[in-house]
C-alpha cells in the first residue's frame, strides 16, 4: 500500500484541517474494517439519509445510539439474562459491537427506530440560511453607467 505525505496540504491550505485529518486517518488506517453488524447507507432525499444495521437478537435497552465529536457512534451490548443455555447451534450472533460514521458538517440526527430486528437512523444536512446559495437582483440602469456625464447635462 502506497504512503501519502498530506504535509504539504497542511502548509498551502487554512480552515481545511478536518478534511486534512479525514484523509489522514482513513489512509493510514491498516486495521481492518470490522464487518458485523452488516449496514445499509441509503439515501432517501437529497439532503437526508437513512443508516439501517441488522441488530437481530439486541433490543432497545442493549443498543446505544450517540453523537461525539462529529461522529455517529452506534454501539451495542447484551444484557446478561442469566439464563444457561445449551445451543445445539448457535448462528445469530449477539456479540457486542461498536459502528463509527463520520458526519459530514451540518449533518444531524432527526431520529432512531427500532423494528423488525433492524435499527434504522435517519440522518439531514440542514445548510444554515447564511451559508445557502442565493440569488443576488441585478438592476437595470436606463442611462448607462452613472459615473459617466453627458455632455449635455454639464452645459
Amino acid at each position: 500500500m502506497r504512503n501519502f505525505d498530506l504535509a504539504p496540504l497542511y502548509r498551502a491550505t487554512v480552515g481545511f484541517d478536518q478534511i486534512a485529518d479525514m484523509m489522514d486517518r482513513v489512509l493510514s488506517s491498516d486495521a481492518v474494517q470490522p464487518t458485523y453488524p452488516p449496514y445499509n447507507i441509503e439515501k432517501t432525499a437529497d439532503d437526508s439519509w437513512r443508516i439501517s444495521i441488522a441488530v437481530a437478537g439486541f433490543v432497545e435497552d442493549d443498543l446505544s445510539v450517540e453523537l461525539r465529536d462529529g461522529a455517529l457512534i452506534i454501539a451495542a451490548q447484551k444484557a446478561d439474562d442469566g439464563a444457561e443455555r445449551t445451543y445445539l447451534h448457535r448462528g445469530i450472533a449477539t456479540r457486542a459491537f461498536e459502528r463509527r460514521f463520520q458526519l459530514a458538517e451540518h449533518v444531524r440526527v432527526t431520529g432512531a427506530v427500532h423494528a423488525d430486528g433492524m435499527l434504522h437512523v435517519d440522518l439531514v444536512r440542514e445548510v444554515p440560511e447564511a451559508l445557502r446559495p442565493r440569488r443576488i437582483a441585478i438592476e437595470a440602469r436606463k442611462n448607462g453607467n452613472p459615473d459617466v456625464m453627458d455632455a449635455k447635462s454639464v452645459n
